[in-house]
């Protein structure tokens, strides 16, 4: 499975930007898809995920109401809008991709990753 994320770039903070995640996978619909960010210096965290129907859908405390994900099982794509962005919300954002149940927050459940997108939220 390969994925590829895309839709990062320089936004002021307020700003708003969506990012894009395409996958390879021959049967998308099996993967709950999660994004993981990780700012200078920090390490990598749990920005948000969803279930392979896209039913589910859970957020880290710090984006909650301002992020949201969904999927496209149809185009083998996940998205991530994120409205309403701070300074601290730069990062390099990266999509993953898990077979196991559960577990959404766990990035060492995830089993594919992409190569992450650059936001840089400009104060």
């Amino acid at each position: 499975v390969q994925l590829q994320a895309s839709g990062g770039g320089l936004v002021q903070a307020g700003g708003s930007v969506r990012l894009s995640c395409a996958a390879s996978a021959p049967i998308f619909s099996t993967y709950d898809m999660g994004w993981f960010r990780q700012a200078p210096g920090k390490e990598r965290e749990f920005v948000g995920a969803i279930s392979r129907s896209g039913r589910t859908t859970m957020y880290a405390d710090s984006v909650k109401g301002r992020f949201t994900i969904s999927r496209d099982n149809a185009e083998k794509t996940v998205y991530l809008q994120m409205n309403s962005l701070k300074p601290e919300d730069t990062a390099v954002y990266y999509c993953a991709a898990k077979t196991t149940y559960l577990f959404f927050s766990d990035s060492s459940k995830y089993n594919y990753w992409g190569q992450g997108t650059l936001v840089t939220v400009s104060s």
